[in-house]
């Protein structure tokens, strides 16, 4: 989800741990499947190359790499927001499979294996599966991993895709979220981190 909002997530995590203990780093690319972020991702025989899917792992390792540079971590927290594209695709069978493919990918790269994951489920977008097929079939599944693990967790984005979005027009269940409705998901992001890493510190 390109458009959140990576100031009110780190305010309020800096609120608790404060600002010389938080790194963050925003890495996002819109509309984009899960497999974009396997890091041995090629594009398969049967996809269109003209629909410009990239490896998106590489250039997230990196960047986590060179925030972290020398210091030393106490914990780790991967935040998540991710699955429409997949939903239209009518992927959500393999999509627990694959999230988890991407985490191991992260435990195995930054070297951390007790890593804490917080899952943005899907919104109340499609809630009729009438545009992506798998909608309500990705939010379970979210849900379900998110509760597999005392270090994953879920936050609910079901009131933010209403009110103004960034061109001033009013929506109402939107695929995307408001003004504020990211402000707000930044700090839901936040505060279940927060909660994550208490509880498993």
């Amino acid at each position: 989800m390109q458009a959140l909002n990576p100031k009110t997530f780190t305010e309020t995590v800096a609120s608790v741990f404060g600002d010389e203990k938080v790194i963050v780093v925003k890495d996002a690319k819109g509309g984009k499947p899960i497999r974009c972020w396997f890091d041995d991702w090629e594009l398969k025989a049967f996809e269109n190359p003209k629909r410009n899917l990239p490896n998106l792992y590489t250039p997230l390792i990196s960047k986590t790499k060179k925030a972290i540079g020398n210091n030393q971590i106490a914990t780790i927290t991967f935040v998540w927001m991710q699955g429409e594209r997949d939903a239209r695709e009518s992927l959500s069978g393999a999509y627990a499979e694959n999230l988890m493919r991407v985490y191991k990918q992260l435990v195995r790269d930054l070297n951390y294996k007790n890593i804490n994951m917080v899952i943005g489920r899907l919104s109340d977008f499609d809630m009729t599966n009438s545009v992506a097929p798998h909608w309500t079939k990705m939010r379970d599944v979210q849900v379900a991993l998110a509760n597999s693990s005392p270090r994953f967790g879920w936050i609910n984005t079901d009131d933010l895709n209403e009110g103004l979005n960034f061109k001033g027009k009013e929506i109402k269940n939107d695929l995307h979220m408001s003004v504020e409705g990211y402000k707000k998901m930044g700090v839901r992001f936040a505060k279940k981190s927060i909660a994550l890493i208490q509880d498993n510190m």
